[in-house]
């Protein structure tokens, strides 16, 4: 290592690890500090619920305060939590996780993935992830000396995976696939045929799949589907979901990981140095969240579908090609009819429109030709943001 020298000493700067110097800022938070000193700007970027967390979880998160439940809960978390998850997870899926050995309640899916990834890849190896995809999962490979491989997708084929394009990513250093469906940011889902496929490549190359969920709930016309319900892949899936998007409590930071033993043990030593335990405030009120708040949840996924069709329409009337997303509250609509690419599209809409989007070249180079807008805001915002950028394509 050259040792540059700052003022006659060593420069400490030198001292910083290469892999988190070498990893990008999130494109997605550079672009919002712009947006932030923009005034009378309407955001669709905000990946989040625009909805209040309901009164029934927020009430018994203070009373957990006011009644002394404020101490260390067990590294895995509240027993009684993972009983509701395990039962959940059964319910909707089919698939049965003894809640003591494989299931571990985390600080978001956010940290849940970080110590998955942690558990499994060692340097070099490759980690496959299906672009355009959330602009995290790229770097938390990189930061523990993975590598991540991009399989593309692309809007005139539906967002969906191809499996030729797949298998030809795959290598003898391929580890494992990282999957999220539906999908931040374009909303697609993966098929049952795609599932068996996936799961048919996944065992037979001995690969791990990691399998984000957060937006499992969040779903239109069509159920919800998860590669942990065929046979041969609970035992080598991590399935990650939580309660952030479903009820509205992303500031409440809770997820969790639900896996084989002999992964979960390995997954809970890191959890145990590097976190101890998820909120204790944040699991007492998820307890809630199971019990008693489905109602909630229904309510908020009717009027994503109703901000969804709208946007759509929107969008599509405007000239700029919009695919209706299966789930989640993200659209993707591409934008080269007007010349531009998603940054120069982006900073001009919002400079002129006043409306805020995300590039769609921060989530893959596939997406480069995108936007990424958020439904998860008020009718009324929706409508004003629409009419603003349809003002704004005309002008182009």
């Amino acid at each position: 290592m050259k040792l540059t020298l700052v003022n006659g000493k060593g420069n400490p700067e030198t001292l910083l690890a290469e892999s988190a110097r070498a990893i990008p800022p999130s494109g997605i938070r550079q672009f919002f500090d712009i947006v932030y000193s923009t005034p009378d700007c309407i955001s669709l970027g905000v990946g989040e619920p625009d909805f209040v967390t309901p009164w029934r979880i927020s009430d018994t998160g203070i009373f957990a305060i006011k009644d002394g439940y404020t101490h260390y809960t067990p590294n895995r978390g509240l027993l009684e939590l993972r009983a509701l998850i395990s039962a959940d997870i059964e319910k909707r899926l089919g698939v049965s996780y003894n809640p003591d050995e494989e299931v571990v309640v985390t600080m978001g899916v956010s940290q849940g993935l970080d110590i998955a990834l942690r558990s499994v890849v060692n340097h070099g190896d490759e980690v496959i992830i299906v672009e355009p995809c959330y602009v995290s999962y790229r770097a938390n490979i990189n930061l523990i000396g993975g590598l991540a491989v991009a399989v593309p997708t692309y809007a005139s084929e539906g967002f969906r995976i191809d499996i030729d394009r797949l298998i030809k990513a795959l290598s003898p250093k391929t580890k494992a696939i990282l999957l999220n469906y539906p999908s931040n940011p374009t909303g697609s889902s993966i098929d049952q045929a795609t599932l068996e496929a996936i799961a048919k490549i996944a065992i037979e190359r001995n690969l791990i799949v990691f399998s984000d969920e957060i937006y499992s709930s969040i779903t239109y016309e069509s159920g919800h589907r998860s590669i942990v319900s065929i046979p041969g892949m609970k035992e080598r899936t991590v399935y990650l979901n939580g309660f952030s998007k479903s009820h509205a409590m992303t500031g409440w930071r809770l997820g969790y990981v639900a896996g084989p033993k002999y992964l979960v043990d390995v997954l809970l030593k890191i959890h145990q140095y590097t976190a101890l335990c998820a909120p204790s405030i944040s699991q007492y009120a998820a307890i809630e969240a199971m019990r008693n708040a489905e109602r909630e949840v229904d309510h908020m996924r009717s009027e994503y579908t109703r901000r969804r069709n709208y946007i759509v329409k929107g969008f599509n009337d405007a000239g700029l090609p919009c695919l209706s997303p299966h789930g989640a509250f993200y659209v993707f609509p591409d934008i080269s009819p007007t010349g531009l690419g998603s940054e120069e599209f982006a900073l001009k809409l919002l400079k002129t429109g006043k409306v805020a989007v995300v590039p769609g070249g921060v989530f893959g180079e596939c997406g480069t030709s995108h936007i990424r807008c958020s439904f998860a805001n008020s009718m009324e915002n929706i409508r004003t943001a629409i009419k603003r950028i349809d003002k704004f394509v005309k002008t182009l």
